[in-house]
């Protein structure tokens, strides 16, 4: 058996690599695994894989045996993304790559996330690698550049600077520059983030560069001086670390209110692991990760993954994400790993973010 699931992950190996043909009966579960990467490999589905083994749930574990099709053919897929024009915007259409989000497309073609999103009929921020976007309406012009507000010399570049203001004027219009956070623009201008969505009626915390903001600037005040609210790049280390540490709690149950490995919920999962990997943190609330952290664009393992609307209005689910469109959280059959496609969470995803 041992010697068959050896020439079986062999198998598996060179497929991903190259297009053949790998003959099996059953297949034995490696560390990592998941239900829709099995059923990747061996072209077939998730629904038939767990009608053949008499699955209940996607949870799987190291060392399980699964009856697969016998012969497979597998063929590594090869994605051409379109490259924009820096000049005219004579594309059409778009096809989204790995690491890819609405916002970081839209600054490529230079044209509005709401548009983009209007132009697909998207209702959510969710893409995956190979989806086709349409990039114009049709037409051979381009959208204007977006006038992006040029830094000082003395300036960093990735801190906020408060535009001139007309002397009696309650109201302002920011430019959003790259490094830029709701939060961070708040505190620019005496406002709290409520006041700033609701200002620009925005529905989420997600902002992108070009992107243009009515600020509050009060009157008989004087401006803070800039306040830099630098981005927090991702730690190899820690979260290498925090993956593996999620990685091995795969089957712990759930457990409502639980942070230990006797059981978790969703938050409580997310607390443990970070905090055995080092970085330390109080215990919250799905929503009080939420505000404590800022949307990214290229998402990197490690990051955390925010759903909205789940058993309660608003924030009220989170993961941590793992790469390849994949997260793993405590979900109610407990720890497991999810694909970003499964209908639920597509449907109620919110963003990536990252803790400051």
């Amino acid at each position: 058996m041992k010697k068959k699931a050896a020439s079986l992950m062999t198998a598996a190996i060179l497929t991903s690599a190259f297009s053949g043909i790998a003959s099996a009966d059953t297949y034995t579960v490696k560390k990592g695994d998941t239900l829709s990467h099995i059923a990747h490999t061996y072209k077939t589905t998730v629904i038939e894989l767990k009608k053949n083994n008499k699955l209940s749930s996607d949870l799987i574990y190291v060392n399980q045996t699964l009856t697969v099709p016998g012969t497979v053919i597998v063929t590594k897929p090869v994605v051409a993304p379109a490259k924009p024009n820096a000049n005219t915007d004579t594309t059409s259409a778009f096809v989204v790559i790995s690491g890819d989000t609405l916002g970081k497309i839209a600054s490529q073609h230079k044209i509005t996330l709401s548009d983009l999103m209007k132009w697909n009929n998207l209702s959510g921020h969710l893409i995956y690698p190979g989806q086709r976007l349409k990039v114009s309406n049709g037409t051979s012009q381009s959208a204007p550049a977006p006038a992006i507000a040029q830094p000082a010399p003395d300036q960093v570049v990735s801190t906020p600077s408060i535009p001139a203001q007309p002397a009696k004027s309650a109201q302002a219009e920011y430019t959003i520059k790259s490094g830029d956070t709701l939060s961070g623009i708040s505190k620019q201008f005496g406002v709290s983030v409520q006041e700033l969505k609701k200002l620009n009626n925005l529905k989420s915390d997600m902002i992108y560069v070009g992107q243009k903001l009515l600020v509050i600037k009060k009157a008989d005040s004087t401006p803070s001086a800039p306040v830099q609210v630098p981005a927090k790049q991702p730690d190899p280390t820690v979260d290498s670390e925090v993956l593996a540490i999620a990685q091995e709690l795969i089957g712990v149950p759930y457990v409502w209110g639980g942070s230990t490995p006797e059981g978790f919920d969703c938050s409580g999962f997310i607390y443990y692991a970070f905090n055995k990997a080092g970085m330390k943190m109080g215990r919250y609330s799905s929503e009080g990760y939420y505000n404590r952290s800022y949307y990214v664009n290229d998402p990197q393992p490690g990051d955390l993954v925010f759903f909205e609307n789940t058993y309660k209005p608003g924030i009220s689910h989170m993961g941590i994400y793992l790469g390849n469109n994949e997260f793993i959280h405590a979900s109610d059959n407990g720890v497991v790993i999810t694909s970003l496609d499964n209908s639920y969470y597509k449907k109620h995803f919110d963003g990536f973010k990252r803790f400051y």
